[in-house]
């Protein structure tokens, strides 16, 4: 299945989504958007399917995050609202998947593209990549719940620096740090194959099981209700001056 953002294939008992927005650095827009929406609803629905890899197009980039050409447009705080909570409640579902999903960080992963690969329950990296929550840079905070996310997966200090000096990293520092699982020379469907040898021999069922034992916690700990908070905050912060300066000097820097 193939649309102008994204691609969705299967390889073996895997779905495979790529963004295939490689001129714009694969940054998300709304069919983006609309293309995870589908490929978890598949993942989660066929039997066959044991999870789901999500990636870039080309070698560059694997997410640069919200595309900002085309949501330059959102002023207030309602208007960024329903943008952030559209993707935040996509991330929301990808967390919560009751199957294993791997992101394959094939380039660069900045911004949302960091709250993408975050959402996934592994992160396999090529060896230099870096990966930065560089939204700080650009007067707002992560809006589509990356942050609460991150707080999840690691522990709290490292998750708090990583995003409040909001700078990319290189690979092999992020997997020190917890963050990434495994760093190949090269990234692509063999080597996630490799990395998911072992998950494959079990059963679907077991895994949907062990994956629901986490989703228990994170329901009791309210994270949706977080990422919701989080979403709001984000929100008010796009509102203002400083945000929209720093998105026009961006977009002027980069034309």
């Amino acid at each position: 299945m193939i649309m102008s953002s994204y691609s969705i294939h299967k390889e073996e008992n895997l779905l495979v989504f790529t963004i295939t927005r490689e001129h714009k650095r694969n940054a998300i827009n709304y069919e983006v958007m609309d293309g995870l929406l589908k490929v978890i609803k598949m993942t989660k629905q066929e039997a066959n399917i044991k999870g789901l890899v999500i990636t870039g197009e080309g070698e560059s980039a694997f997410c640069s995050g919200g595309d900002l050409s085309a949501f330059q447009n959102l002023i207030t705080a309602e208007d960024a609202y329903n943008m952030l909570s559209k993707m935040s409640k996509i991330l929301y579902k990808l967390t919560t998947l009751n199957k294993p999903t791997i992101a394959l960080i094939n380039g660069t992963a900045v911004g949302g593209g960091c709250e993408l690969a975050t959402a996934c329950d592994f992160r396999i990296a090529k060896k230099g990549t870096k990966m930065g929550f560089i939204q700080g840079t650009l007067a707002i905070t992560t809006g589509w719940g990356g942050g609460s996310l991150l707080l999840e997966k690691l522990e709290n200090e490292v998750a708090l620096k990583l995003l409040m000096e909001a700078r990319p990293l290189p690979a092999e520092d992020l997997y020190n740090k917890g963050f990434i699982h495994a760093i190949y020379d090269q990234v692509s469907m063999e080597v996630v194959q490799q990395f998911f040898a072992n998950i494959n021999r079990i059963h679907t069922n077991v895994l949907s099981a062990y994956k629901e034992i986490l989703v228990r916690k994170w329901k009791v700990t309210q994270l949706e209700k977080r990422m919701e908070e989080e979403v709001r905050t984000c929100s008010t912060l796009w509102s203002m001056e400083s945000h929209h300066q720093a998105v026009n000097k961006f977009l002027t820097k980069n034309k």
